[in-house]
């Protein structure tokens, strides 16, 4: 089991690895949802730690529907974001009718390559969760975050583990979505997912000793929980 930790800071992010996290996604804006950070962020957060840092590309908060200029933007971001080092990119982005956009997503990947690429939960939004994993395993995304296209991981359950089933070992499902420690067991074991994103640690940087202590031990309890069975968890 993997646990991904999204934060936005180098203080979460060095919290995160010693609780745990074996894969960071990091942002700017997290209360919005997430956008591209800082590409000395990047730089520093990479150097700092001994996991892979996985970098948002998105060019605002709101719609995963994007202009072409905004599309020349983030393909500028792309460009900054393996320039500072990171070991693989999340973006994703959407048509007005809320399929995938296949055109910009090629477009975008062709850029990425060779680092691995994460469809954000731009994929919730779609009005056909199992035709549009098809999409991106069509275009050769590696990896889907979704909560099954409901507001919480728990609630989307059944439709998570159809995702894992019918994505099978040419993606990789994320499961992500206000996943907590008293809930994470039970989430692993009904949809079989491999892989969990989260966003443990919500107060803003920087922080003292006791408050980086704080986090990572929030950071060990889930990632404690993830990787044990219903019997411990009550489920």
């Amino acid at each position: 089991m993997l646990f991904e930790s999204c934060v936005d800071s180098l203080d979460a992010a060095l919290a995160s690895v010693a609780g745990g996290a074996r894969r960071l996604e990091l942002c700017a804006h997290l209360d919005v949802g997430g956008t591209t950070p800082d590409p000395g962020l990047v730089r520093e957060v990479v150097d700092a730690v001994a996991v892979p840092v996985f970098a948002m590309v998105r060019p605002r908060a709101g719609s995963f529907v994007y202009g072409e200029a905004e599309v020349d933007a983030m393909v500028r971001d792309i460009r900054l974001m393996r320039g500072a080092g990171a070991h693989g990119l999340v973006f994703g982005a959407l048509r007005a009718d809320r399929t995938i956009d296949e055109s910009v997503m090629r477009r975008l990947l062709s850029h990425a390559r060779p680092l691995p690429v994460t469809c954000h939960k731009a994929f919730d939004e779609t009005p056909d969760l199992l035709a549009a994993l098809g999409t991106l395993v069509g275009l050769g995304v590696d990896r889907v975050l979704t909560s099954g296209g409901r507001p919480t991981a728990a609630e989307g359950t059944a439709m998570i583990a159809a995702l894992v089933a019918r994505g099978g070992e040419a993606i990789t499902v994320v499961a992500g979505g206000r996943v907590r420690a008293d809930t994470v067991a039970a989430l692993v074991w009904q949809t079989g997912v491999r892989e969990i994103h989260a966003r443990v640690i919500r107060e803003p940087a920087p922080a003292d000793a006791l408050m980086r202590e704080r986090w990572r031990r929030d950071v060990v309890a889930l990632t404690t929980a993830a990787k044990s069975g219903p019997s411990q968890n009550g489920v």
